[in-house]
């Protein structure tokens, strides 16, 4: 049972990660009171955007440098692409739901035609990844440092680093306290002299730069590729489901995320886990859209979504 644990445990955390990425953009942006779904197109556009750059300098520039300059432009691209949502939904004052379906459509659509246009093929694969690695002394801690610094990428810590200071941000500064009351009663809070449509826009910025981020996250751990076909098979979409099931609350996003992460694991570990080699690849492929259906009928009744989330302002 052990040895099962210890090899779905780092899988769980490489799907966990991105996750998390996604789940906390969409968090940002409907604290602030702008309904996010294009969580999917920002996510695919950063891997995108990643798999151009590395493959483009890490022949010039090295392979950690060129890792590093993949990730910022994920970010980069993923919060430009974002503005067009955040524009549409704050000052076209468009209908939130078509607007972000607009903008996961166009993502798509962009990356496939730049890919196509640079490859031919419209995929995209990098020669190296992120290696994981051991980390002293930690690594050597009993149950807990297999699991967690064992065999381990450094963007997972960089990433639970950026939800620990985005929980600080919302919960115990000023900014949150605003950023959270445009969500919730935007006139009390634009009478009170704060810029509402400046705290949305900054809520749906974060919202893309950290889509990107996950999706960078997605290439340069477990992917390696970016796929014009697959896409990232709707793991913005189950960042969303995470946020809802988490009550658009960090705490609860990371328990959500992470649940998420370790049902999508199991649906891809009959070639690596002997033990589910029985069991039918349809069987498992089904299982983490199933476990998501499930937890969102049981966290329906006790939804605490922003109240002034979608409505224009």
């Amino acid at each position: 049972m052990w040895s099962i644990i210890l090899i779905i445990f780092p899988l769980a955390i490489a799907y966990f990660i991105p996750l998390l990425m996604g789940a906390l953009g969409g968090l940002y942006s409907e604290r602030s009171g702008v309904t996010n779904l294009c969580i999917e197109g920002l996510m695919l556009f950063g891997v995108f955007s990643a798999a151009v750059t590395i493959v483009k300098l890490q022949p010039i520039i090295g392979f950690n440098a060129g890792i590093v300059v993949g990730i910022l432009v994920a970010i980069v691209a993923s919060t430009i692409l974002s503005l067009l949502h955040a524009f549409a939904a704050i000052n076209l004052k468009a209908n939130q739901v078509i607007s972000g379906t607009a903008v996961n459509m166009l993502s798509t659509a962009l990356s496939l035609y730049f890919a196509q246009t640079l490859t031919g093929s419209g995929n995209i694969t990098i020669t190296r990844g992120i290696i994981r690695a051991d980390i002293p002394v930690l690594s050597k801690i009993p149950v807990i440092g297999p699991l967690f610094f064992s065999s381990t990428y450094w963007t997972t810590f960089l990433c639970l680093a950026i939800w620990g200071i985005s929980w600080f941000l919302l919960y115990k500064t000023s900014f949150g306290l605003r950023l959270r009351a445009c969500g919730e009663h935007p006139s009390a809070v634009a009478s009170a002299g704060v810029h509402v449509h400046r705290m949305r826009y900054i809520g749906v910025i974060m919202s893309g730069a950290l889509s990107g981020l996950g999706g960078a996250c997605i290439l340069v751990t477990y992917a390696g590729e970016f796929n014009s076909g697959s896409g990232i098979n709707g793991l913005g979409f189950l960042a969303i489901a995470a946020l809802i099931f988490g009550q658009w609350k960090p705490l609860g996003i990371l328990g959500s995320t992470f649940f998420f992460g370790l049902c999508m694991t199991i649906g891809n570990v009959s070639k690596v886990v002997p033990a589910f080699s029985g069991v039918p690849m349809g069987v498992l492929g089904m299982f983490p859209y199933v476990a998501t259906l499930i937890a969102l009928i049981l966290s329906s009744k006790k939804s605490a979504a922003p109240l002034a989330s979608g409505e224009p302002f």
